[in-house]
């Protein structure tokens, strides 16, 4: 979802990222995946190699903004 709102492109290989944020400290349920390139969730640009802090700063959105994208992205598919 970062490729897509950065650069315009749909990333081949995807791994799953549970969006904590005010939620708890458990992983959620589906609702709660963020579609993201290696890099984007565990690399030094992604949501844990910055930390959920400083993700935000460094891109100019949230978790939250990318998982509004999937649920529409997905409203639109059914």
């Amino acid at each position: 979802m970062v490729c897509r709102r950065v650069y315009g492109i749909d990333h081949g290989e995807v791994e799953l990222h549970h969006i904590r944020g005010g939620r708890g400290w458990g992983k959620g349920d589906y609702t709660t995946l963020i579609p993201l390139c290696t890099e984007h969730h565990r690399g030094n640009t992604g949501v844990h190699g910055l930390g959920t802090k400083a993700f935000p700063n460094h891109y100019g959105f949230t978790e939250e903004d990318l998982l509004n994208d999937v649920t529409c992205l997905l409203s639109k598919s059914f």
